[in-house]
């Protein structure tokens, strides 16, 4: 049984959009079971139906507006170097409204809406191949795994929406009587329940360099340091979520072929840049081309 799972980054979703085209129309892989976290999460319904032209039409498109429909920062270019400020109009209205975070992500939720059309979730439904979608659950203080297989059309967008939602700068969902978020915050990188579903060969593509090359710029306010802070947390998160996948691989005899990101792509993944994300997902995969055309370099669990 072959899986293809995606790890979460924000914009950096364009990038393993590339090597997904790469793999599926290039090396002819057939994969039974697509898991993703957060970004990952966008992708694998229209990977699962091949529409791969579909999704990259909406990834190398999006932007803020597509995103939030109250975005709590406003964007700074210095020095060529993108940074993220304050909205405090923004903000102040969104506590205003009885919001519990400093943005809302409600265009998010449509946007998955209008891509994934019902007509598509019932062809899935009815094939062999499932699609997963991961999420936390902040109440129960633990992560959980949402099947087209267990779904309606509706609860299914809606748990994909839940996956990308990274608070406290996007929506927190309270449902079935739970507070829920981005996926991330419990796996980035979810090998382990791929194996546990029954995966015994599995392509991870990891929205991160494979050893650590950066140094992250200090701090400029209150936000930038919230946002280091994740994406350390995160980082450290998806570090032993690799280390355990590499575990259970070995201890069922599964293999795991990893796609890295060659280098640091953003330093800000809740920025959607329209000429950015065209250029990673061509680079996505041209760097599974190549990598793929040195025989076999991929790591495999051992």
């Amino acid at each position: 049984m072959r899986a293809l799972v995606i790890s979460g980054g924000g914009s950096k979703g364009a990038f393993a959009g590339g090597v997904a085209q790469y793999l599926i129309e290039q090396k002819k892989h057939n994969y039974d079971l697509f898991i993703g976290t957060s970004t990952g999460s966008l992708l694998v319904s229209h990977l699962a139906l091949r529409k791969v032209n579909e999704i990259k039409e909406i990834y190398t498109n999006v932007n803020q507006s597509s995103i939030f429909s109250h975005c709590p920062f406003k964007i700074k270019n210095k020095h060529g170097i993108e940074n993220i400020g304050i909205h405090h109009y923004n903000i102040i209205k969104n506590f205003i409204m009885g919001s519990k975070t400093f943005g809302e992500s409600y265009n998010l939720k449509k946007l998955i809406e209008d891509s994934i059309v019902e007509d598509d979730f019932n062809q899935l439904k009815q094939s062999s191949i499932d699609v997963v979608v991961t999420v936390s659950n902040l109440s129960l203080n633990k992560v959980e795994y949402k099947s087209i297989n267990e779904c309606s059309y509706k609860e299914f967008c809606e748990w994909t929406w839940i996956s990308c939602n990274y608070t406290p700068f996007m929506t927190l969902v309270k449902k079935n009587g739970c507070e829920y978020a981005d996926g991330g915050l419990g796996s980035m990188v979810p090998i382990e329940e791929a194996i546990k579903r029954g995966a015994t060969e599995i392509d991870a593509i990891i929205l991160q360099t494979e050893v650590s090359q950066l140094n992250r710029m200090p701090s400029l306010n209150p936000f930038s340091l919230l946002t280091n802070m994740f994406n350390f947390m995160l980082d450290r998160i998806e570090g032993q979520n690799i280390r355990i996948g590499k575990f259970v691989a070995s201890n069922n005899n599964a293999i795991i072929n990893f796609y890295y990101t060659p280098t640091v792509l953003t330093t800000n993944s809740l920025i959607f840049n329209k000429e950015k994300m065209t250029k990673w997902w061509y680079s996505g995969f041209e760097f599974a081309k190549h990598t793929n055309e040195k025989s076999s370099p991929l790591e495999t669990a051992e």
